[in-house]
């Protein structure tokens, strides 16, 4: 068994690579504020509302980290401390932008800004710098996160799991009588009661709501016979995400069975997923994972009902690269991550949608999901 990596030495690689493709993209500095991309290079994210916190990844030269001296204590003990990055504060009163200047490189006239790094910051810093240029660093800083390490692959994995034992209880919470909110209720408190943080999202779609691939939940009262959209994940305590759907058929069902239009637009749903889902191995394009799925359901005469991408990548983030969408032709690399979810949304009547997270294996698909997908009557 090999020995546990040591986590100051995988974010130390993560900085050493962000700073050697930083260069290569013509960047001086990357600029990086709280959030999923700080976490991710250096272990550790609070955020400091409108105070300004900024890691500074210069293309040459020793990273550092600026934070509001109030918030330093909830640095202490976190991996940067034991990183080569220098740390440096100021105070409320001082200008924040004066003191990233000194970590900035002398000669520093392109900055590159990460995807959530607020316009005021970002002003700010290009202000400090007489005739710099800021950039975006969003697509350099993805080259590294869609890239999933083993061990990011295994917190997806667990990730997974525990929000399959959650659509695996669905059947608790779920039939006529009770409103979506009720049930997105009890969901949510099931998703941290089988080991996440917190709930990020939960869809409860029942009938028409399940036309909307976004609907989140309402006092819409769920009837007998309703198609029903669960659409639920949320962060584990590594801070990897969960997202998986399932589509339901509150029970009882009249005459006991499917109705015939809600059984042919499920199964064409799940023939799509399985599709999208067996396109995935290295070197296939993003693009060509939706057109497995899109092709399935535009053969059945629904494509005009099929109104999403087919999938996001998925990590420290719900969403984040790379997209499963036409026009995307990144090839697929072992151990990026991301959802296969087509779905057919009928207005004014129901919608479906199967999703799961496939991780790119040496030779296809690693799904994390391993929940039912067939069609499941509940509240029967």
């Amino acid at each position: 068994m090999s020995p546990e990596p040591d986590p100051v030495a995988v974010l130390t690689d993560r900085l050493a690579r962000l700073a050697e493709l930083a260069g290569t993209s013509g960047a001086d500095a990357v600029l990086i504020t709280p959030g999923p991309d700080l976490a991710y290079f250096i272990g550790h994210s609070i955020g400091s509302h409108e105070r300004l916190t900024c890691l500074v990844v210069p293309a040459a030269g020793r990273p550092s980290l600026l934070v509001p001296t109030l918030e330093r204590p909830g640095w202490a003990g976190s991996p940067v401390e034991r990183m080569d990055v220098a740390i440096g504060t100021w105070t409320d009163g001082q200008d924040p932008y004066a003191a990233l200047a000194e970590f900035l490189p002398a000669d520093a006239r392109v900055l590159a800004v990460d995807y959530h790094m607020p316009a005021v910051h970002a002003l700010n810093a290009q202000a400090i710098v007489p005739g710099s240029e800021l950039t975006l660093a969003g697509e350099t800083i993805a080259q590294l996160r869609m890239r999933k390490s083993a061990d990011e692959v295994a917190a997806l994995a667990a990730a997974g799991s525990a929000i399959d034992r959650v659509q695996r209880r669905i059947g608790e919470w779920l039939r006529p009588g009770r409103t979506e909110n009720d049930v997105a209720a009890d969901i949510a408190a099931a998703i941290v009661a089988e080991g996440h943080e917190r709930p990020d999202f939960v869809i409860v779609g029942s009938g028409p709501n399940g036309a909307s691939p976004h609907h989140e939940a309402s006092d819409r009262v769920i009837e007998s016979g309703d198609v029903v959209v669960i659409d639920i994940g949320g962060p584990m305590p590594s801070g990897y995400f969960s997202d998986c759907t399932r589509t339901y058929l509150a029970g009882p069902v009249d005459g006991g069975t499917v109705p015939e239009r809600v059984r042919e637009v499920y199964d064409l749903v799940r023939r799509a997923q399985a599709a999208g889902v067996a396109a995935v191995r290295p070197g296939a394009t993003a693009e060509s994972v939706d057109a497995a799925s899109r092709s399935v359901i535009d053969a059945a005469g629904y494509g005009e009902y099929f109104i999403t991408r087919t999938g996001h990548g998925i990590g420290l983030e719900v969403h984040e690269h790379p997209y499963m969408v036409a026009g995307n032709t990144i090839p697929l690399e072992e151990g990026m991550a991301f959802s296969v979810e087509p779905g057919i949304y009928l207005p004014g009547e129901f919608g479906v949608r199967i999703e799961d997270i496939v991780v790119v294996g040496e030779s296809g698909p690693r799904l994390m999901n391993n929940a039912p997908t067939e069609l499941i009557v509940v509240g029967g």
